[in-house]
């Protein structure tokens, strides 16, 4: 019996490792909060890997110098490396990407590549990450059961940088196309809404609907600022 750890803040995730704890019959740890991802306590547990769909902080080199880490990012790599993969691929107009799953290493996402799997881009950023939450367990199952080997990355390297919630003003947008993507490429737990200040007032936007060329409907929460 190996010992896998799925690394995640992510609530949709907790669906991911109840697929893997009935779908491949190994010992899996769930870790969701970061003062439980300490080295001393990755000794104890002895993991052969830690997947990682979803983690906002930096992964010490005390840890992936150690353990086999295996971070999934929403790009195909090389191409997005860096921060905000799905904002920033909505922003710049693709309409689906590949899930790249890759060894953990100093670089910001330079590891090799174990595998890669296509993913769509349409509806809510939420929506978005539930989805791929399947495509992520059959990547996960893929690597265990085939033993894959990581290859390096080959392609033009193209950087992203980390959206800045400031960056969701959709005052500046110049179709309604563009409005509608800001306000779904940002509808997720735990991201910062599409927003528009009026006077002393903050409208923030969520669950657009794009079905008219000639409008975009969305919930609307109104807050002084």
């Amino acid at each position: 019996m190996h010992n896998y750890i799925l690394l995640t803040e992510k609530k949709w995730h907790i669906e991911l490792y109840e697929l893997l704890k009935l779908k491949i019959d190994q010992n899996w740890i769930l870790i969701d909060n970061k003062k439980d991802f300490k080295v001393e306590k990755l000794k104890k547990i002895k993991p052969d890997k830690i997947f990682i769909p979803h983690w906002s902080y930096i992964i010490p080199s005390e840890i992936f110098d150690y353990f086999d880490c295996v971070v999934f990012h929403m790009t195909d790599l090389p191409y997005g490396r860096g921060g905000s993969p799905l904002q920033n691929l909505i922003a710049r107009g693709h309409s689906s990407t590949k899930i790249s799953a890759l060894k953990v290493t100093k670089g910001i996402d330079t590891g090799d590549v174990y595998l890669k799997k296509e993913l769509s881009l349409y509806g809510s950023a939420e929506e978005i990450f539930i989805r791929s939450t399947k495509i992520i367990f059959s990547m996960v199952e893929e690597i265990i059961t085939g033993n894959l080997e990581p290859s390096p990355q080959k392609g033009e390297v193209v950087q992203f940088k980390r959206r800045k919630p400031a960056e969701g003003d959709i005052s500046k947008l110049k179709s309604l196309s563009e409005v509608f993507d800001y306000i779904r490429m940002l509808d997720a737990e735990g991201y910062p809404n599409a927003f528009l200040d009026i006077g002393n007032f903050r409208l923030e936007f969520s669950r657009a609907n794009y079905k008219s060329s000639d409008s975009v409907l969305a919930d609307v929460r109104i807050s002084e600022k």
